[in-house]
């Protein structure tokens, strides 16, 4: 059986900022493509048990990417942006923006880094003033949730194929 780490998210909060840093047992270029390709996305986003009904990403600089599903109850929720630097297979900067807060629209830059076949996920959401921070992930269950499935997909993917890389249990 192998070891997890699930749940091991840490999330410190700026005055207008939130940056979440996450490990996975899995090489920095294998993290980039599972954050950036729809067909891996759709299996670790979003946290809820439930398919995204929209995954477009248009990863080029002003590129746009937007992903939208129905939660639980029906409300649809959904995300977008519009991607300002890429650096295979280390960062990316985009705009950020949950359309049900409109006026809450952050600067996301995604930092990998890999030390010994481990990638850290550095994630900095930059709001650019504290009213705009408000509540986000004040609940951090669902953003935990996302990423132990990100970390299921992960080995699953290099288990090979046939090895549930399409839905990670």
């Amino acid at each position: 059986m192998r070891t997890t780490r699930h749940g091991t998210a840490s999330f410190e909060y700026g005055e207008h900022a939130v940056t979440i840093t996450r490990r996975f047992d899995a090489p920095r270029t294998l993290v980039f493509e599972a954050i950036t390709r729809p067909e891996h996305i759709r299996v670790w986003f979003p946290a809820d048990d439930v398919a995204l009904h929209v995954c477009e990403i248009d990863l080029r600089v002003g590129g746009e990417y937007r992903y939208a599903w129905y939660a639980p109850g029906g409300a649809e929720c959904s995300f977008r942006g519009t991607f300002l630097e890429i650096e295979r297979p280390g960062r990316i900067v985009a705009t950020w923006l949950f359309e049900g807060w409109p006026d809450d629209e952050a600067v996301e830059t995604v930092i990998l880094s890999e030390d010994d076949g481990i990638t850290t996920m550095t994630d900095i959401l930059d709001f650019g003033a504290r009213e705009h921070l408000g509540d986000h992930f004040q609940e951090r269950d669902g953003a935990q949730a996302s990423w132990d499935k990100l970390e299921d997909l992960l080995a699953a993917l290099q288990a090979g194929p046939g090895h549930g890389a399409e839905s990670p249990s």
